[in-house]
Formats: C-alpha cells, sequence, structure tokens
C-alpha cells in the first residue's frame, strides 16, 4: 500500500465506514437510554417504582452496551451524543435513589465518566424541583420542605466544582440549578405563609 495514493484512500475508507456504522449504532443506543431514562422519571412522579426500576435496568444494561462497543474509540465515546444520554442517565439514577431512600450511586456504578455525572447532578436538581412541587400541590409542605433542603444539599456540593468549560462545562449547569432552587424557595415560602394564614383564620372564625 505504501506510496500507493488510491491504495491509501481505500483504507482510509473502509476504515472511516466501520467507524461510522459504529458511530450509527451508537446513536440509535443512546437514543434508546435516554427515551428509558425519560421513562424512569415519569414512573417515579407517577409513583410506579416497580416500572421505574424496570426502566432504570434497561436503560443502564445500554449504557454498558455503548461503553463497551466505544472501548477502542474515546473520540466516539466522548462525543456530545453519548455525554446527553449519560447525563439522562445520572439524572434518572439519582431521582431513583432519593425517592427510594437508597445512597446515591458513584459514577463507575453507573458506567459513565465523572464529568458526565456532574452534569447529571445539575440537572438532578431540576428534577428534585418537580417531585417538590408534586408534593406542594398535593399539600405536603412538610415533605416539600425535605426535598428543598435535599435541592439545597445537592446544589453545595455541586458549586465546589470549579474547572475550565473545556474540562467540563459545569458552570452553566450551577448557575440553572442556581436559578431553580431560588424558585423553589419563593414557592416554598409562599406554601408556608398561605398555610400559617389559613390555620390562623381558622382559628379566629372559631374563636368567632
Amino acid at each position: 500500500m505504501s506510496g500507493d495514493i488510491e491504495a491509501i484512500i481505500d483504507f482510509i475508507r473502509k476504515t472511516l465506514d466501520e467507524k461510522d456504522s459504529l458511530r450509527e449504532e451508537a446513536l440509535k443506543v443512546t437514543r434508546e437510554i435516554v427515551r428509558l431514562s425519560g421513562d424512569t422519571v415519569k414512573a417515579l412522579h407517577r409513583g410506579d417504582l416497580r416500572l421505574a426500576e424496570q426502566r432504570w435496568k434497561e436503560a443502564r444494561e445500554r449504557v454498558l452496551k455503548v461503553r463497551e462497543m466505544l472501548a477502542n474509540h474515546p473520540d466516539l465515546y466522548y462525543a456530545g451524543y453519548v455525554q446527553t444520554a449519560h447525563q439522562e442517565f445520572v439524572e434518572a439514577s439519582l431521582l431513583m435513589s432519593y425517592v427510594t431512600g437508597r445512597p446515591y450511586p458513584e459514577p463507575s456504578e453507573l458506567g459513565v465518566p465523572e464529568a458526565d455525572y456532574a452534569l447529571g447532578v445539575g440537572d438532578f436538581v431540576g428534577e428534585l424541583r418537580r417531585y417538590f412541587l408534586h408534593r406542594l400541590l398535593e399539600g405536603d409542605i412538610a415533605t416539600a420542605e425535605k426535598v428543598y433542603s435535599e435541592m439545597e444539599r445537592v446544589y453545595n456540593a455541586l458549586i465546589t466544582l470549579e474547572y475550565p468549560k473545556g474540562l467540563v462545562n459545569v458552570r452553566q449547569k450551577q448557575d440553572q440549578a442556581r436559578y431553580v432552587l431560588e424558585r423553589t424557595l419563593e414557592d416554598l415560602t409562599r406554601a408556608k405563609l398561605n398555610k400559617s394564614l389559613e390555620e390562623k383564620l381558622e382559628k379566629a372564625l372559631k374563636n368567632d
């Protein structure tokens, strides 16, 4: 092949064809990870823990499959579409742990890179807000307050990560999490004030 440009190009074509085929397969699997992670989150919010556990296991199988598929292709493994799928999976995994009262899993347990895990933590704060709002709508202010406290704890841990964007673009997630936390505190404060006013009004009516 040496010196023969046609042979060189033919070799390159075959190599890139194989890589492109692998990339297409990885794209398909990562889309499944995103879908199954979303299903896990929806099931958790509905209180269907059995379905949530099932969907989560299916998502994890695919996370490990992608890691194995791309083991010899780090440029593909650390691509944006894989990172996005990992973030969705981390978010679902952390919510699963919180709802079921289990310890939060480490990156190695989930089979994802540390940077992707960190970005998923940022999204988890937003998902906790959704869980908080559900409890608030149910009138369970005590549980909603506990959820807020957890959001605050997760956020305080997240903001200790200070790295350049080229290493892990966590600053944007930190800013989003801070905004979500501020809104949640406002909602909680308003709900507690309303509850207090209702109790005072009921007491006044009874005294009349």
